[in-house]
């Protein structure tokens, strides 16, 4: 038996079925069970379907570059008061990704709207979307570089074939005319065709005192406004609640 093992385990490696590889606990389920030879092969199958499954959806995630990793289980939907929690989980469903529709956190700090784009991100991951996030001075910076490096062509493909771009921290850094050019490129290229999701401190109408052309700016919220949801996250940040929450704690000790 430990001869056909390792027969198993060498045709398996050659195949790339690492679950065929070690499936040393099914072979004693079907003993133990009497599982006929189709059962016992559909359960084989079946393990190495979901392997490469989790394998896949781990590789999105990496690929995703979260900074860190937020879920909607730990998000204070109590911080918000001019959100219907309902409004946010019907978007973890990911239709509006299907629909190829923008959101747009707006509020101000401390809100957890980093937190809401993480975790509808991780949820596309999990569903088999493409995400990437990116903090909009750093991808401003990256288009600029990519430029200057002649491989903005090649940049703005891998953009365009993400399901969804997450650009967080859209707020009081201003951008050059170059970066404001190439967002504005990036995020037009994206209208109607996949999604986008916008955490921003800023009103629309302030939106120009970082992207600095008038015209610019207003044609970029026209293009993200369309078919989008604009949640709007004004409140006491939960950030400052904590913090003083430990103050007092302090202060009374």
């Amino acid at each position: 038996m430990n001869v056909t093992l390792e027969r198993v385990r060498l045709y398996a490696k050659q195949l790339r079925l690492p679950t065929f590889a070690h499936a040393d606990q099914l072979i004693r389920e079907a003993r133990t069970n009497q599982w006929p030879y189709e059962e016992f092969l559909v359960h084989l199958l079946q393990a190495e379907a979901e392997h490469r499954k989790e394998n896949q959806r781990e590789r999105r995630i990496k690929a995703a570059k979260f900074p860190v990793t937020r879920t909607l289980d730990t998000f204070d939907f109590n911080n918000l008061k001019h959100v219907a929690q309902e409004t946010v989980w019907d978007l973890a469903t990911n239709s509006y990704i299907k629909r190829y529709e923008n959101i747009i956190c707006m509020g101000n700090p401390g809100m957890g709207k980093s937190h809401l784009s993480i975790a509808l991100g991780l949820l596309a991951c999990n569903e088999g979307f493409k995400v990437r996030f990116y903090s909009a001075p750093v991808l401003a910076s990256e288009l600029v570089e990519a430029q200057e490096g002649h491989s903005l062509i090649k940049l703005q493909k891998q953009l365009s074939k993400l399901d969804l771009l997450i650009l967080d921290d859209l707020s009081y850094l201003s951008f050059s005319k170059q970066q404001s050019e190439l967002l504005f490129q990036v995020i037009s290229d994206r209208s109607e065709r996949a999604s986008l999701i916008i955490s921003t401190n800023l009103e629309f109408s302030k939106w120009v005192d970082f992207f600095g052309d008038p015209m610019l700016t207003a044609a970029l919220v026209d293009r993200v406004t369309h078919r989008a949801h604009i949640l709007n996250m004004n409140g006491d940040s939960y950030r400052l609640k904590e913090s003083m929450g430990r103050n007092v704690k302090v202060d009374q000790n």
